[in-house]
């Protein structure tokens, strides 16, 4: 008959086996684009874990929150080029963020475009941002309204505090250009020179005596950091480019029509006010890709299949013209890559001639790529497409504001004190 184990026997067995439960919760797991996940932790560095309904991806997975800047990647060749040979990331109404509290003590009605403040776009890589200016309560102010009226339940916030977020960015990242487009409803005299003042932005004020006329190239990313000219402001009226030298939006860009009118199925109608695409008549193109009406549950689908596809026609309408600018509702919402893949893949294509930014090498011939591994898995939908191309998940690192993702990282971290907690009084009892 075997001899009854010793209950110091017995606890130091339960012991070593809490600590190897808290060793496997305490590492976090590497799963990349498109591999299974049970919470943001299981995904590699840059990812967070999601779903896409729309595109029939109901199980959860790793999705990209985080893009990867071109004039960041050290290649020798293309370093410091005109700041319109790159592809940027716009967020539409980047203030109109879903959750942010009424400002006014009434309940907002209206429909939102984005879910994570000012900030955290801009740390995730977003570098272009469009934001409505009104006239209201006796200010300047974020307002997602109507008839060019703003009213305390479409109000969001004084622009005055959203270009104090865009100042501080700035200020901490002194190699970065933001670029700002204004739906200009401000009648006020001089109340965008105010407001702009007022966050101390001026400093960074791009002139517009010398932004390029006539589709001339802009001047190279390295010399408007040098001079610190990193913040170029589009309005959309005509009349501030000569009473507060703001640069009217469509003498320096051509756009594509925004909203419904503009997602046409193989066609990329251009805006009104802009030049017909094909134009060269300016050197920046702005793509817009969302609907009117903002749908967060269908934006993982408009990001990953419509708006690949949405690119390559308006490159074709545009003359074979890169967009320097992509501007989406919800721009973390995809089945996988979304946005972040198509700018990269664009990226890739014209700096260096690769199918991703990713695989471009310093100082390596047009089309010398490395080899990044095996690509992330992108939607069936849309891998027809020349822009859908996926990068390896672990190079980037962003941050998630997503509400409904903090409720795992969260029990899981409980769940670990919890286990350390009880480790230590087992390691007391037994000592």
């Amino acid at each position: 008959m075997a001899a009854p184990r010793h209950p110091s026997s017995l606890l130091l067995s339960l012991h070593v086996a809490l600590l190897l439960l808290l060793l496997l919760l305490a590492v976090p797991c590497s799963c990349q684009v498109g591999e299974s996940c049970s919470s943001a932790r299981d995904c590699g560095v840059g990812l967070y874990c999601g779903n896409c309904a729309a595109t029939g991806r109901t199980q959860p997975s790793c999705i990209r929150d985080l893009a990867i800047q071109p004039t960041s990647v050290v290649i020798l060749r293309v370093r410091g080029l005109p700041f319109n040979r790159y592809t940027w990331l716009v967020t539409h109404n980047s203030f109109s963020i879903l959750g942010e509290p009424s400002r006014t003590g009434v309940e907002r009605v209206t429909f939102y475009n984005q879910e994570d403040s000012i900030t955290n776009q801009l740390r995730n890589g977003v570098r272009g941002l469009m934001l409505d200016m009104y006239d209201f309560n006796d200010d300047i102010w974020l307002c997602h309204s109507l008839q060019g009226q703003c009213y305390n339940f479409t109000a969001f916030e004084p622009a005055v505090d959203t270009l104090k977020e865009v100042e501080a960015f700035l200020s901490e990242n002194p190699t970065e250009i933001v670029t700002i487009f204004i739906e200009d409803y401000v009648r006020s005299p001089m109340g965008l020179s105010k407001v702009f003042t007022a966050a101390d932005l001026m400093k960074y004020w791009y002139p517009i005596s010398e932004m390029p006329t006539n589709g001339k190239e802009w001047p190279s990313v390295t010399d408007m950091v040098a001079k610190n000219r990193r913040l170029l402001v589009f309005t959309s009226d005509p009349s501030k480019q000569a009473s507060e030298g703001i640069a009217y939006q469509w003498s320096y860009l051509l756009e594509n029509e925004s909203g419904d009118p503009g997602i046409v199925p193989g066609a990329c109608p251009n805006r009104k006010e802009s030049q017909p695409l094909n134009s060269r008549s300016a050197s920046l193109f702005l793509q817009n890709y969302f609907p009117t009406i903002p749908v967060e549950n269908e934006a993982c689908k408009e990001n990953s299949v419509g708006l690949p596809q949405m690119v390559q026609a308006c490159y074709a309408a545009a003359g074979n013209r890169i967009p320097n600018f992509i501007a989406v509702n919800f721009y973390m919402r995809s089945d996988g890559g979304g946005v972040f893949d198509v700018q990269d893949r664009i990226n890739g294509l014209t700096l260096c001639g690769c199918n991703t930014i990713a695989a471009c090498q310093a100082g390596a011939p047009v089309g010398a790529c490395k080899n990044i591994g095996t690509p992330n898995r992108t939607s069936p939908s849309s891998s027809s497409s020349s822009f859908s191309s996926s990068v390896n998940g672990n190079v980037y690192s962003g941050t998630i504001e997503f509400k409904t993702h903090h409720s795992g990282a969260s029990s899981t971290s409980t769940r670990s004190s919890f286990l350390l907690l009880l480790s230590v009084l087992l390691t007391l009892k037994l000592f």
